[in-house]
């Protein structure tokens, strides 16, 4: 689609007209418009004379050259849509040794070890997140940022794919994961800002305490979602765990209270399917916006007629020369 900035600049066009007619003969050729070089090349004898109609052609073509230039021709592209403004969500998972135990049933009574279930239902979560921002914060003895707050969803999830338990210890620094969540979202917008805190069992390292950290949250506004993975029924098995309550070390009571003093909810992971649900909830309770925002790429175009005008001024300076040249020889 084709259209002008300024399109109101159009009524200078008959500007030189009008100077032409009301104004003063004497004073008409001072008003005129002229090519430079005109009267260095000789243009203002007899012959420019004999060539009035034409010069005042060329004339014409140049001010509305100039005038199109003015008025700003701009071509609009098609319309593009913008994802749909999303929320900042930072992903906070334990990679302590725990996580290691294999009491999450899979499927067809298939038992699989916690982080492996983490990672494949929470990467279908990540995947579907278009519009929002993600960042990934792993914990462990403490807590570190893997993945800042980014539109990229398939880093996040890649990322996700390849923490390993042990990669930052094998404790939990609950507290630790909670106020990096919170420090990261220390220069974004108040609205959306939201964590999703998921361990399986308690606080036992760190430097900083979960209470001191839901006071951080509290006061910047960060709502806070805890999920506590681990089935209560002895099953499978682990290093650290010989098969042992696998959900017995999970403080329930801690991660009830980072949910409800933030306006979050708090959920149990038992199983897959349990895991899956939560997300669907997650969704439901902070869904996106359904606005669409588009915009059409424009480019400006008023080189175009602008150079068309410095084309016919040096075509008439060219022509200009070699007359008086010939004239000359």
């Amino acid at each position: 689609m084709f259209e002008f900035s300024w399109p109101w600049c159009f009524v200078l066009l008959p500007l030189p007209w009008i100077l032409s007619r009301f104004m003063p003969l004497k004073q008409q050729g001072q008003l005129r418009l002229r090519i430079p070089g005109f009267a260095k090349l000789g243009l203002n004898n007899q012959a420019v004379q004999q060539h009035s109609r034409k010069v005042s052609l060329l004339e014409w073509a140049v001010w509305i050259s100039l005038v199109v230039a003015i008025a700003n021709p701009t071509w609009l592209d098609e319309p593009i849509t913008l994802p749909n403004e999303g929320r900042d969500i930072m992903l906070a998972v334990d990679l302590s040794g725990s996580m290691t135990e294999q009491d999450m049933e899979y499927r067809n009574n298939q038992y699989v070890d916690r982080l492996t279930m983490v990672k494949a239902v929470l990467s279908d979560f990540i995947e579907q997140r278009q519009g929002d921002r993600l960042g990934l914060i792993l914990f462990g003895d403490t807590a570190f940022l893997q993945t800042p707050l980014t539109r990229d969803v398939k880093t996040v999830s890649q990322m996700l794919s390849e923490a390993q338990i042990g990669l930052v210890g094998r404790a939990t620094a609950i507290g630790d994961a909670l106020g990096l969540s919170v420090k990261r979202f220390a220069n974004k917008d108040e609205s959306n800002r939201i964590v999703v805190l998921l361990t399986d069992g308690q606080n036992t390292a760190g430097n900083l305490d979960p209470e001191d950290a839901l006071l951080l949250a509290r006061e910047e506004g960060i709502k806070v979602y805890t999920i506590g993975v681990g089935s209560d029924s002895k099953r499978g098995f682990s290093l650290f765990n010989m098969g042992g309550m696998s959900g017995g070390n999970l403080d329930e009571t801690l991660l009830k209270r980072i949910a409800e003093q933030t306006g979050g909810l708090y959920f149990r992971a038992k199983d897959v399917a349990g895991l899956q649900q939560i997300y669907q909830e997650l969704d439901k309770l902070e869904p996106i916006s359904n606005d669409e925002q588009t915009f059409r790429p424009q480019i400006s175009l008023f080189y175009i007629p602008l150079l068309v005008a410095l084309g016919l001024i040096s075509i008439a300076m060219l022509v200009s020369f070699i007359r008086q040249f010939k004239q000359e020889s």
